[in-house]
């Protein structure tokens, strides 16, 4: 017995002898995590996140606030629809503490509005100002408040709102699918587990939000995320008690097998999870790492929870957990019969399948990157309501904005760098450089198009490349500098990102295979699933398919790095679901039976409880489909749609089918590694028991 077997059977043999005792330690540690950890949402984030922070963009309006200790572009506007009430806008918003200065700079096309800025000082918290502006018109009909400050404000507050209701609308469906499918005391087990998940990780980026500044969106990742595993380890823990029940009875050996064997395979699959997350933790933008790091700790703690809480229930009700025989056979003889049809013409599933997926994933190599805009705010929103109407009644907003920040003490090479970054083509009114003082010029274009057009990003490199090339100290910002940093910073971290999650997840396959060529087909599939989520986003949002049920606004793109937090999960959930049919397989391989036998007995143990749990984590994750804001509802879709065909299209179809076609290659490995393997790899399971009367082949009595 190696040292992770005795960790997790001396674990399992403490929660199992106190059950009460140690269901009351973990209904204590709940209590505390939920008060402590309860209340994050309101210390993350809620304001930026996307940009790289030592970008040249950033470092642009660094520059100019230095200069002159406020930002270079107004953070809140009003648009006042009654003209003697401008005066009265204009003082109180200049009143509220933070904003350097309030002024008029406008009027409607149609004349129905006026247009009122307020310009926040360099040192102020945004967050704070936009809540100030707020409440200081509340209940003002004839003004409206918007601007990028009210408008970060506002996505937080929504994002909390759909956390309520994506709560709302997915609890009490995982609670009746639950169940159906685990029976009336073992429905209690994910519900328990999943709640201790979400509040336990909630208390841990308490602590980690105060050393380092979280996302407020990483709350949806956590919420769905963490329920959706805390379903997974459950029920395949659950249904390797049952299994055990059948062979030893409820003794404490029931629940020593289960953590030795699924306990093992629980923490492999964690891990698969957390690397894959993790990895985007390496990119620069805060959203990015928010996400890794959340998705890395929920699923530890999922992991954690699941093997505290049911080894702990399993010595509270023992027998009363065990499988109404009637019905369970069918299914997993269903299962393992189907395997072995699959198998018997191996090559063509497995082509026609992966040919259809490829078409299907076909739509993701067309997508088109949009930054975040007003769009991903609701209509109802008044940011958003300020965002449309400058759109279309102001004509000074008809365009991108380009920002300048230039060091020098040179006014008449400012004055000709000005002229000549005005003559760029799609630049549409000649601009002079503003002195700001401490030798700082400001210099600000006005360019044709969104910030993600062609004419907008040539201006910026145009612009760089001249200020390069005259050898002056400028740095570019604005919508389309900050959207071309971006990318840079993407396509830039995006080799180590993909080496590190392939590298990592053959690694913790390898470790529990002991083969480097099952993690090579684990990576294969999962970029084929990766590339069926995308395609779905594709398909719909960047074509602007389905907006009155979805009730999104398009921007003809998708924002990247959305894309890459949903290619990450979408993969470590397909390694996840590996992990489970694996462990199996190999377990019914070790017991002794030829490579196709071992598949379909795999197959049978696990076909039931994959697509189940694949069921209820779409159920868990796909709420947030219901979000008011497009990034999130692209993740809660495309993670359903990959998790459904991860479950019943890949293991179901592929998986088999290669292996199948495979043979004892499957588990092929250098000698040196497996002599590796053999001293730090996983060994599941029983082998005695894999033909056994009590648990003959084929027909299978658990996952």
């Amino acid at each position: 017995m190696d040292e992770k077997t005795s960790l997790l059977s001396r674990l399992a043999g403490l929660l199992y002898s106190a059950p009460r005792r140690s269901l009351l330690v973990i209904l204590a540690f709940v209590a505390i995590a939920g008060v402590i950890g309860g209340p994050v949402a309101g210390a993350l984030e809620t304001e930026g996140g996307f940009d790289p922070p030592n970008a040249e963009s950033v470092r642009a309006v660094e520059r100019i606030e230095a200069a002159t200790g406020r930002e270079p572009t107004p953070g809140v506007l009003l648009l006042v629809d009654n003209p003697a009430a401008v005066g009265a806008a204009v003082s109180t918003l200049g009143a509220i503490d933070g904003i350097a200065q309030a002024a008029p700079a406008g009027t409607a096309a149609d004349g129905s509005s006026t247009l009122v800025t307020g310009t926040l000082t360099a040192d102020a918290k945004t967050e704070d100002v936009a809540h100030d502006a707020v409440e200081a018109f509340d209940g003002r009909k004839d003004v409206t408040v918007g601007g990028d400050a009210v408008a970060d404000l506002q996505l937080g507050d929504q994002t909390e709102a759909d956390l309520s209701r994506a709560e709302l609308l997915a609890f009490p469906i995982l609670v009746l699918l639950s169940i159906l499918i685990f029976g009336g005391r073992g429905a209690v087990i994910p519900l328990t587990v999943g709640v201790t998940t979400v509040l336990g990780t909630f208390l841990l980026l308490t602590g980690i939000n105060q050393v380092h500044g979280l996302s407020i969106f990483a709350l949806n990742l956590v919420i769905g995320l963490g329920l959706g595993l805390a379903v997974d380890y459950s029920l395949f823990l659950l249904n390797r008690y049952r299994e055990e029940l059948a062979v030893q009875g409820p003794t404490a050996g029931a629940v020593l097998t289960t953590l030795r064997t699924a306990g093992r395979t629980v923490v492999y699959s964690a891990a698969t999870v957390a690397v894959a997350l993790a990895t985007l933790s390496v990119f620069p933008m805060s959203f990015l790492r928010s996400m890794g790091i959340a998705g890395a700790a929920v699923a530890v703690v999922a992991a954690l929870a699941a093997l505290t809480v049911t080894p702990a229930l399993f010595g509270l009700w023992g027998a009363k957990l065990a499988r109404r025989q009637r019905g369970t056979t069918a299914d997993e003889g269903r299962w393992y019969r189907f395997s072995h049809a699959v198998m018997r013409r191996p090559g063509l599933v497995a082509a026609a399948t992966a040919a259809i997926m490829l078409i299907l994933a076909a739509p993701a190599l067309r997508a088109s990157w949009a930054p975040v805009d007003s769009t991903a705010i609701p209509t109802s929103a008044s940011s958003r309501v300020v965002s449309d109407t400058l759109t279309k009644q102001y004509e000074a907003d008809a365009g991108t904005p380009v920002t300048i920040a230039v060091h020098s003490d040179n006014a008449q090479q400012m004055a000709d760098f000005a002229n000549q970054a005005s003559s760029r083509p799609g630049v549409v009114a000649p601009a002079e450089a503003v002195d700001l003082g401490r030798d700082t010029w400001q210099i600000d274009l006005l360019v044709d198009g969104d910030a993600a057009g062609d004419a907008a990003r040539h201006v910026v490199t145009e612009v760089r490349d001249l200020a390069t090339t005259d050898g002056l100290d400028a740095l570019v910002a604005g919508p389309a500098a900050s959207f071309i940093d971006k990318q840079d910073a993407i396509a830039d971290t995006l080799p180590l990102a993909v080496g590190l999650l392939v590298l990592l997840t053959m690694l913790v396959l390898w470790l529990m295979t002991g083969s480097v060529v099952l993690p090579l087909q684990a990576v294969l599939m999962n970029a084929l699933t990766v590339g069926v989520s995308l395609g779905s986003i594709v398909f719909v949002y960047q074509d602007g398919r389905l907006t009155g049920l979805l009730g999104y606004t398009p921007n003809g793109g998708i924002e990247s790095s959305n894309f890459l937090v949903t290619a990450a999960l979408v993969f470590a959930l397909s390694t996840d679901y590996g992990v489970f049919l694996l462990g199996r397989i190999k377990e019914a391989r070790e017991s002794g039976l030829p490579e196709r036998e071992a598949v379909a007995v795999g197959l049978g143990r696990t076909g039931s409880i994959v697509t189940a749990a694949a069921i209820l984590l779409a159920v868990a994750i796909g709420a947030f489909s219901t979000s008011e804001i497009p990034f999130m509802q692209q993740i809660g879709i495309a993670t359903a749609v990959g998790v459904l065909v991860d479950a019943f299209v890949v293991r179901s179809l592929l998986v088999p089918a290669l292996m199948g076609m495979v043979g004892k290659w499957n588990w092929w490995s250098p000698m040196w590694l497996r002599r590796v393997h053999d001293r730090v790899g996983l060994s599941e399971g029983r082998p005695e028991l894999a033909g056994s009367p009590q648990n003959p082949v084929g027909a299978g009595t658990g996952h």
